[in-house]
């Protein structure tokens, strides 16, 4: 490269704007996001087939598959391997640990989505994705992004847990605090004028001061 030119930077998604858009190969045939209008997506990318953590983590992913599909969310996975590899990955996946992979693996062999996504962390790897997490809503906007190292398989009750809460905040309006499971109490979106801070304590919220109420659902 001549070292003048300075490489064009690639503008990574942002929560609460429209997620990338893309047209891909997977082991279920050809998708794009816009196959997923009216449902949630979780887009999650993994370093490589045929890998230890990788394997695990895709078991894990298929035993969440049918709670989510009850919470009307998809998955969809990714690395930048063919999908050849990923068929094969998968029938050994049901083969020796026999569990079947009930979603779609994207073969993002020239980086397109991964790039668009910001997947690669190059003081990890240039030739791998992290394990990214994406949870795009049912009207395309990305609601979530979490990363981990190469090194660290992900938490999938800290998954179903998240779309818990982003679809109760949309549900009812109100946010969720540390630790929030299903059936906890929510946060009471703070007040936005003094008159309202007045009277928020007198709702019948559980009120530790002004500013933090909670209530049951």
């Amino acid at each position: 490269m001549d070292p003048d030119i300075t490489p064009t930077p690639v503008r990574l998604p942002r929560i609460g704007e429209p997620a990338p858009e893309f047209h891909v190969e997977t082991t279920h045939g050809t998708r794009s996001l816009s196959d997923y209008s009216g449902s949630w997506l979780i887009l999650f990318s993994h370093p490589a087939d045929f890998t230890p953590v990788c394997t695990t983590e895709f078991i894990a992913f298929a035993e969440i598959a049918p709670p989510l599909q009850q919470r009307n969310v998809a998955l969809l996975g990714l690395s930048i391997d063919s999908t050849y590899s990923h068929i094969a990955w998968v029938r050994t996946i049901e083969e020796k640990f026999g569990v079947t992979v009930p979603f779609p693996i994207i073969a993002d062999l020239n980086k397109e989505v991964a790039t668009a996504y910001g997947m690669i962390m190059p003081t990890e790897s240039t030739t791998e994705t992290s394990r990214c997490v994406f949870v795009i809503d049912d009207k395309g906007i990305m609601r979530s992004m979490i990363y981990y190292p190469l090194t660290t398989g992900r938490n999938m009750d800290e998954i179903l847990r998240l779309v818990d809460a982003l679809q109760t905040t949309d549900e009812h309006k109100v946010a969720t605090p540390a630790n929030w499971r299903p059936g906890d109490k929510v946060i009471v979106p703070p007040p936005k004028t003094t008159d309202d801070a007045k009277v928020r304590m007198e709702q019948g919220f559980e009120c530790t001061d002004w500013f933090f109420c909670k209530k049951d659902l």
